[in-house]
């Protein structure tokens, strides 16, 4: 028999990945923003085809927008916290689901523990069971 179990992927920082992740999250930003300027340009479209109900379109171009914005705020936190880690510390990139097998005479406790992945610089350099 099998399961399937959440195995935990931690980044360890280096200069490099650094470096990377700071890129990764100016490019989320950058396509936040271009999706902002989009919905504005779709909602002055929609307006000046509209002649009832436009306030009913602003707030949903809105809510859309600020959605984005708050985003945006996140990456931004995201940023400044990644400048203020330390070359060495790990951090959470990821879970993922492992199938893990499972037989009769097996320690349960030994299973169910948590499982980490340690990747430096997309090489594994530990795993903890």
């Amino acid at each position: 028999m099998q399961i399937i179990q959440k195995v935990i992927v931690k980044q360890m920082i280096t200069e490099n990945s650094k470096y990377t992740l700071q890129k990764k999250f100016e490019r989320e930003k950058k396509q936040l923003e271009l999706e902002c300027q989009q919905l504005l340009f779709e909602q002055r479209k929609l307006m000046n085809k509209l002649t009832q109900s436009k306030t009913e379109v602003e707030e949903r171009f809105e809510r859309e927008i600020n959605f984005r914005k708050d985003k945006m705020l996140m990456i931004d936190f995201k940023i400044e916290q990644l400048e203020v880690l330390e070359i060495g510390s790990e951090i959470i990139e990821r879970e993922m689901e492992a199938i893990v097998p499972v037989e009769v005479g097996k320690d349960w406790e030994t299973i169910m523990k948590e499982r980490i992945i340690v990747v430096k610089d997309n090489i594994i350099v530990r795993i903890d069971e």
